[in-house]
């Protein structure tokens, strides 16, 4: 069984490398955390440049084409997998992170406005991406979200933040929380990760 460190606990699965990964791979790749998703590197005749790689079913799919040699599939598959992991995980991870992360985007966003008092993540949180105690400025986040770029958890950071000085949804409420980048990018990827997961 081999893993990837740093990725969701929520793709945890071993790897199912059928002999395609060398044996160092394999005992490097071991020594890591166990909190990785599964990786299946796919050779194929077809293929004759392009890596690509996507996750289906909780694993991670490398197709490469089979006429690489193994030290080519080893830095490839690295490169692969880092790329989708920055386009799929927060960067943010501990209570400490976000804190920091609601202050820059207060100063670079919101124009100092919020009150960065409390941040936490939480985890019993199912229906919501995250909620705001007005009167104490207490933030909690789901922790659903640490497995999302950083871009969708910066959108809901930013809408809780300006609950902190702006109390309901009214329209000058949505004209500071979209001020995020990528703010309705954000909304699609949220709505569509509430409904498929």
């Amino acid at each position: 069984m081999c893993h990837l460190k740093n990725f969701p606990q929520n793709l945890i699965d071993t790897v199912t490398s059928s002999g395609l990964i060398s044996s160092q791979l394999q005992s490097s790749v071991m020594q890591e955390k166990p909190e990785m998703p599964a990786i299946e590197v796919i050779r194929s005749a077809k293929r004759t440049k392009t890596v690509q790689a996507r996750i289906v079913d909780g694993q991670i799919q490398v197709r490469i084409p089979a006429r690489m040699s193994k030290a080519e599939e080893e830095k490839a598959v690295g490169e692969i997998v880092a790329k989708l992991k920055r386009r799929t995980q927060s960067a943010v991870s501990s209570d400490a992170d976000l804190i920091e992360r609601a202050h820059k985007l207060n100063k670079t966003v919101l124009e100092g406005r919020a009150r960065v008092e409390s941040i936490r993540w939480v985890s019993n949180q199912k229906g919501r991406w995250g909620s705001c105690t007005v009167a104490t400025a207490e933030i909690r986040i789901s922790d659903r979200l640490k497995h999302v770029p950083d871009y969708v958890l910066d959108a809901v950071l930013v809408h809780e933040l300006t609950h902190t000085f702006i109390a309901g949804h009214s329209a000058e409420f949505w004209e500071w929380a979209d001020k995020t980048p990528l703010a309705e990018r954000a909304k699609g990827y949220l709505e569509a990760y509430q409904r498929w997961g």
